[in-house]
């Protein structure tokens, strides 16, 4: 089996989402909601956290996916990097905790995230929330869901009130120029919950600074496809995934409805 069918990603999506689960409860076994970590935390690069929460996570997922999917490679947050990927059409894509500093100090916004990409394109994506006890999930061109119930977006232009904004600051300073009013919403830690939100409707515009990694966004954006949203660069190309360099430029999370306005606001 080289390529997964549709039928094939359906038989697999049941495993992927109960890896998506135990990894989530592996991770809950640290978690103390409103307090700091009981995992041992250190620091990457001088200040990107990381715990141990993370390393047994990804210790977990890498051995559990390659089980399912062994001609797969792998790139992930925690994995030094093996440029083999580079020559692999299927790459699992997985941030173990998206959203390290929320895990460490007790708030609830962080997230297992899966994601299984094709030729540079997410074809399977799970996204897990233990601290909300919420499950996300999509695969192509069959819908996204979150806890089981079918997402999508209204296709009408017209926004019901403000639009409902979460980002960096700057960003949303720049978007406030142009659409207004708007409603700041706390910047959500996950990047990968900002996106899924923007999915589910809680949040109409996401907004991404530059530097945001393929096991940040891969799961969710899927994820935001599937229920009718776009994610793109502020040029409005679409990302692609398992590059030689992993990293994306400042980017716009939206209904498709709302993309074409919410580009040229970011652009003008």
């Amino acid at each position: 089996m080289l390529t997964p069918s549709p039928q094939t990603l359906t038989a697999l999506a049941p495993a992927v989402r109960e890896a998506a689960r135990r990894a989530g409860d592996l991770a809950l076994s640290y978690f103390r909601a409103g307090g700091q970590t009981a995992a041992k935390l250190w620091y990457k690069g001088g200040s990107s956290p990381v715990t141990e929460a993370d390393i047994a996570l990804d210790t977990f997922l890498k051995t559990h996916l390659g089980e399912l999917l062994p001609q797969a490679a792998w790139l992930s947050e925690e994995t030094a990097d093996d440029p083999v990927r580079l020559g692999h059409s299927l790459v699992w894509i997985v941030d173990p905790i998206d959203g390290t500093r929320a895990f460490a100090s007790g708030h609830p916004d962080w997230a297992v995230s899966i994601a299984l990409v094709r030729d540079g394109k997410p074809i399977l994506g799970v996204l897990h929330a233990p601290g909300h006890d919420r499950l996300y999930e999509a695969r192509f061109g069959e819908g996204a869901w979150s806890n089981g119930e079918k997402l999508r977006l209204p296709e009408a232009e017209i926004l019901s009130g403000p639009a409902r904004v979460a980002g960096p600051k700057p960003l949303v300073d720049r978007l406030e120029q142009h659409i207004n009013p708007l409603e700041r919403l706390p910047k959500v830690p996950s990047l990968a919950l900002r996106l899924a939100r923007v999915a589910d409707g809680s949040i109409d515009i996401g907004l991404v600074s530059a530097h945001a990694q393929d096991w940040d966004i891969a799961a969710a954006d899927l994820i935001l496809q599937e229920a009718g949203g776009r994610l793109t660069g502020l040029d409005g190309t679409i990302p692609v995934y398992n590059k030689p360099a992993p990293s994306h430029d400042e980017m716009i999370a939206v209904a498709s409805r709302l993309h074409p306005r919410a580009i040229g606001a970011m652009r003008a």
